[in-house]
């Protein structure tokens, strides 16, 4: 199918699933050393899967892989729901622990760092830090790091991919009771424009039918 060309040279690329995944995996696999990879995405629009589909490529091309999910590295609680169970600012600005995610898995992976993180962080269920250990990564990995509103953050990242939903496609997709997260995600989409800087952008309201954003 041909690419569709919008305003200001902006093209949308249509791909199978399939096709994504193995441009995605030459991509990654291109590039040298320790590579962090940042899946960028509500949960409606399943960054988490993307993510996990990658991993089996990366290792059939001889790259070791260490998934990272967003959910297993929040802020307590009593951080997070400080102000209401229900408060989307807080959504976006309270609930990932960034400064820990950097410190204990991001940053170590930088030219030169240790190599030793910490995957898992916090369980959330328990509300209490989790119990895994540190691990050490093999050189040449790369790490996937996956989740909603992890762009603007200054996260040290090699490789970002963000997935666009439209507003009207990300509310049918969320489930009711997450509703009020929704305006999270206009705010995010105001205030950082994650699709203006990410390396790789990703229409798919349509799971089944994905498409490229491509810019001139």
């Amino acid at each position: 199918m041909p690419a569709v060309v919008e305003n200001h040279g902006v093209r949308i690329r249509p791909v199978t699933p399939a096709r994504l995944v193995a441009e995605l995996t030459e991509r990654i696999a291109a590039r040298p050393g320790w590579v962090r990879v940042a899946i960028d995405g509500p949960d409606a629009a399943h960054p988490d899967e993307l993510a996990d589909a990658l991993v089996g490529p990366l290792r059939a091309r001889g790259r070791p892989v260490v998934r990272v999910r967003a959910a297993d590295h929040l802020r307590p609680a009593s951080l997070r729901l400080e102000r209401g169970r229900e408060n989307p600012d807080a959504f976006l600005d309270d609930w990932l622990d960034a400064e820990g995610l950097v410190r204990e898995v991001l940053r170590p992976l930088d030219p030169g760092g240790t190599g030793r993180i910490r995957p898992v962080r916090f369980d959330a269920a328990a509300d209490r830090a989790s119990r895994t250990p540190f691990i050490t990564v093999a050189p040449g990995a790369v790490l996937l790091l996956s989740g909603p509103l992890l762009l603007g953050r200054g996260l040290p990242l090699d490789l970002t991919v963000h997935i666009v939903l439209t507003p009207a496609a990300l509310r049918r997709r969320t489930p009711a009771p997450w509703h009020w997260t929704l305006p999270a995600f206009a705010r995010y989409e105001e205030e950082v424009n994650p699709a203006s800087w990410a390396d790789v952008v990703i229409r798919a309201d349509d799971p089944r039918r994905p498409a490229i954003v491509e810019r001139d």
